[in-house]
């Protein structure tokens, strides 16, 4: 099916994405330092450019969408127009996700993953629960675990 807009059209909303300062990553800013974590954020010099990174920690947050990240949510919906390109372009990032994770957990950052419907959408977690989940697992947490509507769990390598 061809693309429902121009390509000027199609261009001018995908410049409209924002890589960071998203919404989301502000609630998370927000948080973070409601529960007085210091972290920086966007750190170019690890792999991926970690969203938040908690030094005393040695912990890394990504925090990600679930479409552009193909998370398994109702937030995520196969795009209609343009099918295998995006779905090629969504596996590709996911693989680079992977690589990134491995890179730091080589390193020795523990890694968390929020997915944008643990912080927006039906499944959200209330701002107790997200403030507590993310306290107990930055400073009891060990291995990469990712937070979504359902809750935190231990990731798979």
């Amino acid at each position: 099916m061809a693309d429902v807009h121009s390509s000027e059209t199609r261009s001018k909303n995908m410049r409209a994405i924002r890589t960071r300062d998203t919404a989301i990553e502000k609630r998370l800013a927000e948080l973070l330092t409601g529960l007085e974590f210091s972290f920086r954020v966007q750190d170019k010099t690890l792999p991926g450019r970690p969203d938040f990174v908690l030094d005393k920690y040695q912990t890394i947050i990504f925090v990600h969408g679930c479409f552009w990240h193909h998370h398994h949510c109702h937030l995520f919906k196969v795009p209609a127009t343009r099918t295998s390109f995006w779905l090629g372009k969504i596996n590709s990032n996911v693989e680079r996700d992977n690589r990134h994770m491995a890179a730091l957990s080589a390193a020795g950052w523990k890694v968390l993953v929020v997915w944008e419907c643990a912080l927006r959408g039906k499944t959200r977690l209330e701002e107790e629960a997200m403030a507590t989940r993310l306290e107990e697992w930055i400073c009891a947490g060990d291995g990469n675990s990712e937070i979504d509507g359902r809750g935190i769990r231990q990731m798979i390598a």
